[in-house]
């Protein structure tokens, strides 16, 4: 049997099954902790490519760890069972889709999401998101106690916590350093409204938080006025936050404002005046948005400065 060696990787993606199974393999080798991706668990089919797990004596994934005696039949419910590592597979994904979009670097950025009244799952600190497993991830209650989890929660926790306490439509919360967007945050500003349809209608207005130290209770408390109104805010020099109802939702509003923050200062250099949207065709966007229960962007006192 023709075999591969994947073993030094942490994740297994779509492309490493395809380039096994042009090169004929019939098997691969992984890591027992090793995390394999959705898309290639279809690809193993396709190629019709088996898989034995390194370090287990017959080769098959060993079962998912079992709570620890210490945690209590709620948090074991809340941090083990299916739908939870639904979530944590999901989470590892949008971290990658991140790294890869440029959005993180190094370290930066995190995800969570609500589980629970009062137990969200969140990324760890120290992690690049490109690397994260299922494993790496936290379970902290709204007070940020860690509840389970072998490594510790990120740093900015109480950041997505303020969000949950302010927003109660909020599941889950995407931090990060995309470029564009950041650039607006650097300089004090946001984008305007009314020019693309797409950001209208997904995100809306931004809001600008004031700064404070990245990590500090005072950090996380600048979202406290515009969290209810607004799901995508920026954090002035530092970067952007927003929420939806699922981890994936909440990052694909992230790419829509990086998007949007990308093409707005494309056309401004063109050098000529850009049309907006009429005010009754943007107040139909807004009405668009509203059946997507999303926030109502009109229903805070922001006054950022937008720059046109």
């Amino acid at each position: 049997m023709t075999s591969v060696d994947l073993r030094q990787q942490k994740s297994i993606s779509a492309r490493d099954i395809e380039a096994a199974g042009i090169g004929g393999a019939a098997e691969i080798i992984v890591d027992s902790r090793a995390f394999l991706e959705d898309a290639a668990r279809g690809m193993l089919a396709r190629y019709a490519i088996a898989v034995r797990f390194a370090g287990t004596e017959d080769g098959r994934k060993p079962p998912e760890p079992s709570a620890p005696a210490t945690e209590s039949p709620r948090i074991t419910e809340s941090f083990y069972s299916r739908a939870a590592l639904d979530i944590k597979d999901e989470i590892c994904s949008v971290g990658r889709k991140l790294w890869l979009r440029g959005f993180v670097d190094g370290n930066g950025g995190n995800i969570s999401c609500r589980i629970g009244e009062d137990e969200i799952i969140c990324t760890p600190t120290l992690f690049s998101k490109f690397d994260l497993t299922p494993d790496d991830l936290c379970l902290v209650d709204l007070a940020g106690n860690q509840l389970a989890g072998s490594a510790r929660p990120t740093s900015e926790v109480r950041l997505h916590l303020e969000v949950y306490k302010n927003a109660p439509r909020a599941k889950a919360v995407v931090h990060c350093h995309s470029p564009y967007a950041t650039a607006y945050a650097i300089c004090g500003h946001v984008p305007p409204s009314s020019i693309s349809s797409e950001f209208d209608v997904f995100i809306g207005r931004v809001a600008l938080a004031r700064y404070e130290t990245p990590g500090t209770l005072e950090f996380a408390e600048t979202v406290q006025p515009y969290v209810a109104h607004h799901n995508a805010i920026l954090l002035a020099n530092h970067g952007v936050m927003c929420w939806a109802d699922t981890p994936t939702h909440a990052e694909w509003y992230v790419e829509n404002l990086e998007a949007f923050c990308q093409t707005f200062l494309i056309a401004r250099q063109f050098g000529v005046p850009y049309s907006r949207i009429p005010s009754e065709k943007a107040e139909a966007l807004r009405s668009i948005r509203k059946t997507q229960g999303l926030p109502d962007c009109d229903g805070d006192d922001s006054s950022a400065p937008v720059l046109s």
